[in-house]
């Protein structure tokens, strides 16, 4: 946390963006204005699969999607499967280093390509049923008895390429021809002023969630449980704390820091940004990412049913640890966000409250001025479903 923030400055050394310094000014000056009275949610939004059948093709078959940081593919001709948007997807580093999105099908008779879920070198990926061979750039480069195939073109075999983006060390896809990264591109500004496309991707672990996608989401969109939820872990860290946060399209951006700490800092410099507060970003329509003072949790979150979801955590570090005293404070950070505070805490809140909800006795969600967040991120959803149709 905060004592160890001169372990992230190692590597970076840029400057904040204009938006993440506006924030920082609103939190020196008392963060946002509370709401004017309590908002409210619809529980079924929550509960009704219905709904979340809506929501999966307005927004989950339609919308630009994070997959993973960059750091999971770090060199040239690397490949890794990823089967949790429902499609099997293929994310690859072609050997001049850009990333692709394919799916994860051979041309010849439709079998999987690539087994397993772990990132590995792969400059040819080579079909384990009839041995046709790819490359990471998509291309067919073989096959074998190829006079059986006479007059074949190989040049349109080449594999299924889906609309994809990396930008500021996240890799996003999209899953329609028209699909629209622009804003995708707008935040990728903020990660690189942060340096995520430099880091180091330190662990990865996916849980299993019985909880609708949204009340994990919600967990990052305020901060009134903080003090309460993690009173035995990260509370004491955020004791005090102010918050602003704003908009990025549909993307928010949020900023909890103490105001008293700001005295005689430079904000302009990244480093000194970072020391007095915590930035979180949500990626609509499903992704946390959490910039801590030393290190970076990327989490997406991939819904399955109205009531299960997955997410993938990713640690983000400046860079691989080269010591046992680095290892152990990595490995003590990573125990306490990913298996402590997120999957004990903040998922485990998650599917308490999906348990609740589906009783039907609270018909609606209150939300106080703290919760503003969670009231905007509802409204992001109606939005983009209204776009869809």
């Amino acid at each position: 946390m905060a004592d160890h923030a001169d372990l992230g400055e190692q590597a970076h050394v840029s400057r904040p963006t204009p938006g993440m310094l506006s924030l920082a000014e609103r939190v020196r000056h008392g963060g946002n204005a509370p709401e004017a009275s309590p908002l409210h949610v619809p529980a079924s939004v929550y509960t009704d699969p219905a709904h979340w059948a809506r929501e999966k093709a307005a927004l989950f078959d339609r919308l630009p999607q994070v997959l993973c940081p960059s750091a999971l593919l770090p060199t040239p001709d690397m490949a890794v499967p990823h089967d949790g948007t429902g499609r099997p997807l293929l994310i690859t580093r072609d050997g001049s280093g850009k990333a692709h999105v394919f799916l994860n099908v051979c041309r010849h008779r439709g079998t999987r390509l690539v087994e397993g879920c772990e990132a590995a070198r792969a400059k040819r990926l080579v079909c384990p049923y009839h041995a046709w061979t790819f490359a990471s750039d998509g291309r067919l480069l073989a096959l074998p008895r190829p006079e059986t195939f006479p007059g074949i073109d190989k040049a349109a075999y080449g594999l299924v390429e889906l609309p994809s983006l990396e930008a500021g060390g996240m890799i996003w896809f999209g899953p329609i021809e028209s699909a629209d990264f622009g804003d995708a591109a707008v935040v990728g500004e903020d990660f690189a002023a942060i340096g995520l496309d430099a880091m180091h991707l330190y662990a990865r672990r996916t849980h299993s969630v019985a909880s609708n996608w949204k009340l994990i989401m919600d967990a990052f969109l305020e901060s009134y449980h903080v003090l309460r939820l993690h009173a035995g872990t990260i509370g004491p860290f955020f004791k005090d704390g102010v918050s602003a946060g704003d908009r990025i399209g549909p993307h928010q951006r949020s900023l909890v820091g103490r105001a008293a700490d700001m005295e005689g800092l430079d904000l302009t410099q990244w480093a000194a940004l970072r020391s007095i507060g915590t930035l979180t970003y949500q990626l609509f329509p499903a992704c946390v990412i959490v910039v801590s003072p030393d290190y970076i949790n990327v989490m997406t979150i991939m819904p399955q049913a109205h009531d299960r979801t997955l997410v993938e955590d990713f640690m983000l570090i400046p860079e691989p640890p080269t010591t046992e005293k680095a290892e152990k404070h990595w490995r003590k950070s990573w125990d306490l966000l990913d298996g402590g505070v997120f999957a004990g805490e903040d998922f485990r809140a998650a599917e308490l409250g999906q348990q609740g909800l589906s009783t039907g006795a609270v018909p609606e969600l209150t939300l106080g001025s703290l919760e503003a967040g969670i009231a905007r991120f509802h409204e992001i959803c109606a939005e983009e479903m209204a776009k869809a149709g």
